[in-house]
């Protein structure tokens, strides 16, 4: 079963193929993936690789947590999934419900 790990702190230059290169040394990736702002395209410093298999995850996390890339000490850890709120259909925004204050 595959596994979802966050990578944290990255440097805003990483790219996916740098993630990918970089954590393919520790088992099979079927993933990896850089956060972007969906208006500037800039790197929000966080992305996520997804393995094979838990054991490779695993190993990926114990060697790389906090250890430097591309200049910068990456936090690695398992993804946790985060729940969506629902958009209003009508201008892509949140509803009033889930509208944190």
């Amino acid at each position: 079963m595959s596994k979802k790990i966050y990578v944290g702190n990255l440097n805003y230059a990483t790219s996916a193929d740098t993630l990918e290169s970089v954590f393919s040394q520790h088992g099979e990736v079927l993933s990896a993936t850089v956060i972007k702002d969906r208006f500037t395209e800039q790197s929000k410093g966080f992305g996520f690789v997804e393995f094979a298999d838990d054991k490779a995850a695993q190993k990926a996390i114990e060697a790389l947590n906090g250890k430097e890339l591309d200049g910068r000490r990456v936090r690695v850890n398992i993804a946790e999934e985060k729940p969506r709120a629902p958009r209003n259909r009508e201008n892509g925004e949140r509803s009033e419900k889930s509208a944190r204050y």
